[in-house]
């Protein structure tokens, strides 16, 4: 997809993600060799949107594995439509078992979930599996035969294998920890909060409208809040969604007031709110 790391920095920004070097280099890299890209970060730093961007760049269709607490086999493969299996079996009273088990455990039944549709067919795809380490232990093993030789055995029909491998994004907040056989198999990219200089420009990028100046102040109070001890420090997300703020307040400059009425935008935890209402001195930032 990629020519060089420049050309990974041009492209991603004209979908509106601007990339630092590290993420530049890192995606060319997960091309170049075809290895999975496990991107790891606080939440809101722009990981999910990572694998959006490559996507609109590539031309490619983005499927999308949202892992949770319990998600099986069945929600991230394939399962069968049983409902549809059991009108079949009723529609053909006079056959076999042998005869409808082989009509039921066709294509026509098979409804395939993220993991087998993202290894199937010859366009081209980007496959995301998102908040990693939120799902359990147990998935990580169907994830190493997927990303080990991207195929997937259906015992019902064979093996599945890829003709065209996808470009393959999984993220996670850290939660939990892991398995080293996973980590192995990708390349690693830690996506902290940005610098002050990257932070102005997706600011400036994302909210047409913000003029530098109050770009620049929300930058450097996001900042100051992140220096605090807070439950949980504000994202790159909400950053813009702060800037967006102001801007449809009318709010040309930042003060106590405006901070003040508008920390719920940035802070989600009411003892955040209070600490940084105790603590932030605009007059000395």
């Amino acid at each position: 997809m990629f020519t060089s790391v420049d050309d990974v920095s041009a492209r991603l920004a004209e979908t509106g993600y601007l990339a630092s070097p590290a993420v530049a280099t890192t995606v060319f890299l997960a091309d170049r060799l075809g290895k999975p890209l496990l991107v790891e970060g606080p939440a809101g730093v722009g990981k999910t949107e990572l694998a959006k961007a490559v996507a609109r760049v590539a031309g490619a269709r983005l499927v999308r594995l949202q892992c949770y607490e319990g998600v099986d086999e069945s929600r991230a493969l394939y399962e069968w439509n049983h409902a549809k299996q059991l009108l079949r079996i009723s529609a053909g009273r006079g056959e076999t078992w042998d005869e409808a088990r082989t009509d039921i455990f066709g294509e026509e039944f098979l409804l395939p979930r993220p993991l087998l549709t993202a290894i199937r067919g010859d366009d081209a795809k980007v496959l995301l599996i998102d908040e990693t380490d939120k799902a359990d232990v147990e998935v990580e093993g169907l994830l190493l035969e997927v990303l080990s030789d991207f195929q997937v055995t259906v015992p019902e029909l064979g093996t599945v294998t890829a003709t065209r491998r996808p470009f393959v994004v999984l993220t996670s907040n850290a939660t939990r920890e892991l398995s080293e056989a996973l980590r192995r198999r990708c390349l690693f990219l830690h996506i902290g909060f940005p610098d002050a200089e990257l932070e102005r420009r997706i600011v400036r990028l994302r909210v047409p409208g913000v003029d530098t100046a109050l770009a620049e102040s929300v930058v450097r109070v996001v900042g100051a809040l992140r220096a605090m001890d807070l439950r949980k420090a504000p994202s790159v997300a909400e950053t813009v969604d702060w800037a967006r703020t102001l801007l449809a307040l009318g709010a040309g400059t930042l003060d106590e007031t405006v901070v003040r009425d508008t920390l719920g935008v940035i802070l989600k935890h009411q003892d955040d709110i209070q600490k940084a209402a105790a603590k932030l001195d605009l007059d000395a930032l």
